[in-house]
């Protein structure tokens, strides 16, 4: 007998494009908002050291941004970095991360998640996509990273 997977809990959800086009225009809308957070430096048992910033808007994290400690700039999403025999410093590494998030940009395009029920905005920097920012289905709110957001205010307190 096959195994059953369970599917959602509800109807799915009319996919309308103007929903997703507003979905875009908010986030266009908030990205000048958005800030770079404390980095979170994680040191792992071999010695290495692997950092985050995460993207804040209004208290809130909406997504980690994966920092390279070898070159001293974001690292595409997908492939957080890893270093070994490098130092870190949280001052530095904070500052340039405030100026590269300035730098962020719009793809204007969107996937959606169903299990989630959020269009995904993603942002650029430079030629990298970092970061996702989830937006409601209807194109209405933002949608935060509530345990990033939790993760920063415990490191924090």
């Amino acid at each position: 007998m096959p195994i059953r997977i369970r599917g959602p809990s509800r109807e799915p959800r009319r996919i309308r494009p103007e929903d997703a086009v507003k979905a875009i225009n908010l986030v266009k809308e908030g990205i000048k908002l958005f800030t770079a957070g404390p980095p979170i430096i994680h040191r792992g048992p071999a010695g290495e050291t692997h950092v985050d910033i995460p993207l804040m808007y209004n208290g809130y994290a909406l997504d980690r941004i994966h920092y390279d400690p070898y070159t001293n700039t974001f690292s595409p999403k997908g492939r957080p970095v890893h270093a070994v025999n490098v130092q870190v410093s949280r001052d530095t590494v904070w500052e340039l991360s405030k100026q590269y998030v300035k730098e962020l940009y719009i793809i204007e395009a969107v996937e959606y998640r169903e299990p989630e029920d959020v269009w995904i905005v993603p942002l650029a920097w430079r030629c990298f996509i970092v970061a996702h920012i989830k937006v409601s289905y209807d194109g209405e709110e933002l949608v935060p990273d509530y345990p990033l957001t939790e993760e920063i205010t415990g490191r924090l307190m």
